[in-house]
């Protein structure tokens, strides 16, 4: 169903800290491009305890939620069913609202990954490395069985990380194997690098960027760029974002909420582009 400019809708992203979050921008600027004169979004900090209450609280104007950490995981027995895509990690980033009063969970982080690298020419690769081991990095594994025919390596700081990252690689059907974090330098050479890790956590590898390096996707948008990505894009690599990957995300989000076909993709990344230059 389209939304009509004139319904008078609510969402929100809820998370805790959320005051950094990009997502008012990408979604306010779809709905003024999209003539939706009538819906608001905002930010509301949340955590785990206080999820279930807010849902309480929530009326029939609410179109739906964009969820980030720590509540991508607690928000699944709120809502009444998830898509097979959010089941594959167990992991909820947007919920629906339905006329009828259904909350249903999805996850648009995978596919967003996935249109991020397609927009960026990467249709298919023979191996890929991961950096880390959290709830990104299992979607990450997610995105990569859709699109490596190989072999993928995660970087992990500890057995308790790598058996969990061994667990996602049999239930995503990835050929997966796991290394320590001290040979990290080794994933730079691989023709596609995830880096899932927090702020900082890279920046002692930028020294070992090989000279010819393939394709890295940091899924960082602040700071940006990231000392690995900017050395990798000075020896010529290609270099996939954060913001690519919020935007993609908050895209499906938006068409999923709203009902529109198509959101728009480039005044989503022009608003957050300006959004994190003024900061």
């Amino acid at each position: 169903m389209t939304a009509r400019a004139t319904d008078a809708r609510r969402a929100a992203v809820l998370g805790s800290p959320i005051a950094h979050s990009l997502s008012p921008v990408l979604h306010r600027a779809a709905y003024t491009e999209l003539g939706l004169t009538g819906w608001t979004y905002d930010r509301f900090d949340v955590d785990e305890s206080g999820l279930p209450a807010f849902f309480d609280g929530l009326g029939p104007e609410w179109a739906g939620l964009s969820l980030t950490m720590p509540l991508k995981r607690a928000v699944i027995p709120l809502v009444d069913e998830i898509s097979e895509t959010a089941a594959s990690v167990d992991t909820v980033n947007t919920v629906v609202f339905t006329e009828d009063g259904r909350r249903l969970g999805d996850n648009t982080d995978i596919p967003g990954m996935v249109a991020a690298l397609r927009e960026h020419g990467i249709e298919q690769v023979e191996s890929a490395a991961v950096l880390g081991a959290g709830a990104t990095a299992s979607s990450a594994l997610a995105a990569l069985a859709r699109i490596c025919t190989g072999e993928v390596v995660a970087y992990v700081r500890s057995a308790e990380r790598a058996a969990e990252m061994r667990q996602w690689g049999e239930r995503l059907d990835v050929e997966l194997r796991t290394a320590d974090w001290a040979d990290a330098a080794e994933a730079l050479r691989a023709p596609l690098v995830i880096a899932t890790t927090p702020a900082g956590t890279t920046d002692a590898l930028a020294a070992a960027v090989p000279e010819r390096p393939t394709t890295l996707f940091d899924v960082l948008y602040e700071p940006w760029p990231t000392e690995l990505a900017a050395r990798w894009s000075m020896f010529g690599g290609a270099v996939v974002s954060g913001l690519d990957l919020l935007v993609h995300q908050a895209v499906l989000q938006v068409e999923q909420m709203t009902g529109s076909a198509h959101a728009p993709v480039d005044v989503m990344r022009r608003a957050g582009e300006r959004a994190l230059a003024e900061r």
